[in-house]
């Protein structure tokens, strides 16, 4: 089974910029859609982004698009989530997993639960401060 790690989470002022990873463990990245999801105290799960495996198409939740941007460094065989002008609404803990469903289908529709996902990662705090 594969196992997800995750980094990157932090502080950071409202306009700011974070870069979470999520690495693999005995598995090849480039042959996996990895999603994120995060939750706000007090709120459901939010799907953030998915990326699908190889040369498969990437998407993204509506409040992130055109901030965030989710891609592949297969050299370094790690998917890493690019979280660019963010504000207090995007504090949660964000955790990457494994969907199983197709990307697309997971981000729309899914609860992010046991259901839906596997390989959770250990979550990681992101706070923006404004």
């Amino acid at each position: 089974q594969v196992q997800l790690v995750e980094s990157g989470g932090g502080l950071v002022q409202s306009g700011g910029s974070l870069r979470l990873s999520c690495m693999p463990t005995g598995f090849t990245a480039e042959y996996l859609d990895i999603g994120w999801f995060r939750q706000a105290p007090g709120k459901e799960r939010e799907g953030v982004s998915c990326l699908s495996n190889r040369i498969g198409p990437a998407y993204y939740g509506d409040s992130v698009k055109g901030r965030f941007t989710i891609y592949r460094d297969n050299a370094k065989n790690t998917v890493y989530l690019q979280m660019n002008n963010l504000q207090p609404e995007d504090t949660a803990v964000y955790t990457c997993a494994a969907p199983l469903r197709s990307c697309g289908s997971w981000l729309a529709g899914s609860e992010f639960g046991s259901r839906d996902l596997d390989s959770p990662g250990q979550g990681t705090q992101v706070t923006v401060y404004a």
